[in-house]
């Protein structure tokens, strides 16, 4: 039997390589922010990756395992991870031709509401933090756990960035009305 480590290293390589391939099914952007104001989160949100699945050398403080969660918790955390990445499919479908793995605008681009975007503004990166957590849960590495975090912060800066974006492109009154009934990563948060 495979265990929810391995498992869950799997379902990530599967989520990872079907995520690049629909890539391919979206519209070209109309207008997008500086390069240059994006690489602040894909740098953190890279080291946080590169934390999280224990690059390097595997007896370092940071990779070395600190707990081994019980069986029980190990499937568990497999469970929300996958259902973290169900959970980004669903916004992905749902946004259709309007996504983009960078901050745009596409031409014909609005407010989506709807769908998973009724519970957060930004469910992609939601469901990758919730999947992130999971697979830290499961390896039990300090490295692991500060990937986690790591990886949120860098996705909390890009939703930063692409509402401030959304906000100049689409026109504050639209996005600030959306904002103010939807909480950004957590649902059903309001601070």
């Amino acid at each position: 039997m495979a265990s929810p480590d391995r498992v869950m290293a799997y379902v990530w390589l599967v989520w990872l390589m079907s995520w690049f391939a629909a890539a391919l099914w979206r519209d070209r952007a109309a207008n997008r922010p500086a390069v240059t104001r994006e690489i602040v989160y894909r740098v953190v949100t890279t080291a946080g990756v590169i934390l999280l699945f224990g690059f390097g050398d595997p007896g370092s403080a940071l990779t070395a395992a600190r707990w081994r969660p019980a069986l029980a918790i190990a499937w568990g955390c497999l469970a929300a991870g996958v259902a973290g990445l169900a959970f980004t499919w669903w916004a992905r479908i749902h946004l259709g031709r309007l996504w983009s793995s960078s901050v745009t605008r596409k031409s014909d681009h609005h407010v989506i509401d709807t769908g998973p975007y009724a519970l957060v503004r930004h469910p992609i990166y939601t469901g990758v933090v919730v999947a992130a957590t999971a697979t830290a849960g499961i390896r039990g590495t300090a490295g692991a756990w500060l990937g986690a975090v790591i990886m949120t912060a860098g996705f909390f800066i890009k939703a930063r960035l692409e509402e401030g974006f959304l906000r100049e492109e689409l026109g504050a009154d639209a996005y600030d009305a959306y904002a103010r009934r939807v909480p950004m990563l957590v649902p059903f948060a309001r601070w």
